[in-house]
């Protein structure tokens, strides 16, 4: 399997911290984001990264020229945003085949990749996306899934005032050559995976439930329960060979 670490984003919640820092850089007890996603990734087998750059594009490729990985990092500029969607297909042309994990690099998580990826491989035939799930307690701000007993995602909703759940969408998707395909298809300007290619996919996308810790980190008041929840050796912990 390959991956995208989706890192272009303006992180305008995180103003002013993002002013200076591009969100996929902020510190979790002095670790960046992007360097505890470059170690889960590389640490559970995958071979190659792509990592997308826009706003403040210079720290990120700081970052990685240090990174005992960079001769596995595939840099993608993006002078103009296109969308995750768009982003995803011009990852998988340079990545070429196979399955491609998909991450947005402003969530800290806990997920076992490998075990994220052999759910991918187990999932019901129809199935052409695995979705990462996880519980919050803020549902009013994520995507909040309804499953069927196959535990496919069949109704998404996204950001409404009285959610039917806690079970949310975690941002983190495994999709194989079939979806990538039919997201291809699609591909248009700013196309987006959360709002575009999730609704057109629904009942063809296998939910796996992360059994530990997730948190976006897309405002202060999240980045800050972050470092209350979190220490900086539980941050090693994420990071550590699985």
């Amino acid at each position: 399997m390959r991956a995208l670490l989706l890192a272009a984003g303006f992180g305008k919640r995180l103003r002013p911290i993002t002013n200076t820092i591009p969100k996929c850089l902020v510190p979790i007890h002095g670790v960046p984001l992007l360097e505890i996603w470059l170690a889960k990734i590389f640490h559970s087998g995958i071979a190659r990264v792509v990592v997308n750059l826009h706003y403040l594009p210079d720290p990120v490729k700081k970052i990685i020229e240090t990174s005992p990985w960079r001769a596995q990092i595939d840099l993608f500029d993006e002078p103009v945003l296109l969308g995750t969607g768009g982003t995803v297909i011009a990852a998988r042309k340079l990545l070429g085949g196979g399955p491609l994990l998909v991450v947005h690099a402003d969530n800290l998580s806990s997920i076992n990749l490998r075990a994220f990826y052999a759910e991918h491989i187990n999932r019901p035939k129809n199935c052409v996306m695995t979705m990462a799930l996880f519980y919050t307690n803020t549902p009013q701000c994520c995507g909040i899934v309804e499953l069927d007993q196959q535990n496919r995602v069949i109704l998404m909703h996204e950001k409404i005032e009285e959610p039917p759940g806690k079970l949310a969408n975690a941002a983190i998707y495994i999709l194989d050559s079939e979806g990538l395909d039919q997201m291809e298809a699609m591909e248009g300007h700013g196309v987006d995976i959360s709002t575009q290619i999730i609704p057109k996919f629904l009942g063809r996308i296998y939910g796996y439930q992360i059994t530990g810790y997730h948190r976006d980190i897309g405002s202060p008041s999240s980045l800050s329960k972050a470092h209350q929840e979190m220490t900086h050796s539980k941050i090693i912990e994420l990071m550590a060979p699985n």
